[in-house]
């Protein structure tokens, strides 16, 4: 894996050289749009609105709307004047706790590994924030666009969190809050129930069942076979009336589940009855 860039991160009069990895990728299903009658793929076309007329690309320029209908024309000159000087340096500005800092900010993760000559430096600053809980808040510049950025300890490694500006998070002040009266029959039994659903954190348990599902169907109409159609499950009823009888009836079916996975696990129920019994139930 390359580095998408290499570059330093810097507080005080620390340096430490780092090469930054990305830390996610999305796995996406991409679709090309085709003619029906011959699978031709679809072009699009750059069309004026005036006259619907298509437009060459050096007739193309860039505009910001600043009344409706009335822009102003920007040029790369433009762009230049005010351009971010591009420094490949992580400038960390202040150190806070973890936990002030609303999960929201956070939205892009990306690894750093240390480069030669810096890996003390950088062993102390990840010892350090791990031992005080606190992350480094920064200032990077990716591509010509500064970022608001997170240093945090991550396992053995650092990672650099790039995080949204105060002005792009939103507040649920639009939303209505439900306004009911919960008794402490209800609360406990539904810390029961988490009790009873709650397991050590496997992330790789979790996969992205409908990309699986389409990609199966893809492979399925690639070599001509028939497709099974979709069982349709009825939607359950959303007005509860009885929400402690709802919670009870969850915990004892959720406790049922394990009591028969520890008992296969035991070697006690292993019948073939039993396997198809949980890969309907599955289904």
């Amino acid at each position: 894996m390359r580095p998408i860039w290499k570059g330093s991160i810097s507080f005080g009069l620390v340096y430490i050289p780092i090469a930054v990895y990305p830390a996610t990728r999305e796995e996406k299903l991409s679709f090309r749009q085709l003619r029906a009658t011959d699978l031709s793929p679809i072009r699009y076309k750059k069309v004026a609105e005036a006259d619907m007329k298509e437009v060459s690309a050096d007739q193309i320029v860039k505009g910001f709307e600043y009344e409706r209908g009335r822009y102003i024309v920007l040029k790369d000159e433009d762009f230049e004047k005010v351009r971010i000087e591009s420094t490949h340096s992580i400038d960390i500005t202040d150190f806070v706790e973890l936990e002030q800092v609303d999960p929201k900010f956070f939205y892009k993760p990306y690894f750093l590994e240390p480069q030669k000559g810096g890996e003390k430096a950088y062993a102390l600053l990840h010892k350090a924030l791990s031992g005080t809980g606190k992350i480094g808040v920064a200032k990077v510049v990716i591509s010509n666009r500064e970022y608001l950025a997170a240093v945090k300890p991550d396992g053995l490694f650092l990672i650099l969190e790039l995080m949204h500006f105060a002005s792009e998070v939103l507040t649920p002040e639009e939303l209505n809050r439900p306004k009911t009266e919960l008794n402490e029959k209800e609360v406990k039994m539904a810390h029961a129930l988490i009790e009873s659903m709650s397991s050590v954190w496997e992330p790789q348990k979790y996969r992205d069942e409908y990309r699986d599902a389409v990609m199966e169907m893809i492979e399925q109409k690639a070599n001509k076979k028939e497709i099974a159609p979709k069982v349709e499950v009825k939607a359950r009823a959303t007005n509860v009336v009885d929400l402690v009888k709802v919670l009870q009836e969850s915990l004892n079916r959720n406790q049922s589940v394990k009591v028969k996975r520890g008992s296969n696990r035991n070697g006690r129920q292993t019948s073939p009855a039993l396997v198809k019994q949980k890969r309907r139930a599955a289904a």
